[in-house]
């Protein structure tokens, strides 16, 4: 399989610090709380946390749906909670990519349940045309139509993780280097 570059490093350097900022102005002199979504947004998230001029605290949850296929699965498991308590917080969730919304509208749902303050999503790569139910983030870094990405963060089984760049998976060769 041949991966194709989409987002370079330099790209996703450049919006992560556009979201910052954004994200910056909004929550200023609120007590924020990152929550972000296990595995895929570890990278995304490390960088925008880093990014923000605000304080805030990060705690992490994670989902089940995908397994080990490209596709969703269609059913959404929560496999590890928040740790910190979240009610009357102001809190951003940080997540990879939004596909179907399945993923997301699943979690917002159950956090909102904890009534927090405010409850808003971030989301690195958002691909529309695949949604499943309706969702919109509040702050979406890159959005494109369709394909499997990996890298910075995002993965295919495990692999790919490390990459600096967004790649976008092309079948049809045994070739593994990124193009």
């Amino acid at each position: 399989m041949v991966r194709e570059i989409i987002y370079t490093a330099d790209e996703i350097k450049a919006r992560v610090g556009e979201l910052a900022r954004e994200i910056s102005a909004a929550y200023r002199d609120k007590d924020l709380l990152v929550i972000g979504v296990l595995k895929g947004a570890f990278i995304f998230m490390a960088d925008l946390v880093r990014a923000l001029d605000i304080p805030c605290q990060v705690d992490f949850v994670r989902l089940a749906s995908y397994g080990t296929s490209s596709v969703s699965s269609g059913r959404v498991a929560l496999t590890k909670e928040a740790e910190i308590p979240i009610t009357g917080r102001h809190v951003l969730i940080v997540e990879d990519i939004i596909d179907t919304g399945l993923s997301l509208s699943f979690l917002v749902n159950n956090l909102r349940s904890c009534n927090p303050a405010s409850l808003r999503v971030c989301a690195f790569i958002d691909k529309r045309t695949r949604r499943k139910v309706a969702f919109e983030a509040d702050y979406v870094g890159f959005s494109m139509d369709d394909g499997f990405v990996v890298g910075y963060g995002l993965d295919y089984d495990e692999r790919d993780r490390c990459l600096p760049c967004v790649c976008i998976i092309k079948e049809g060769t045994d070739d593994c280097s990124v193009q």
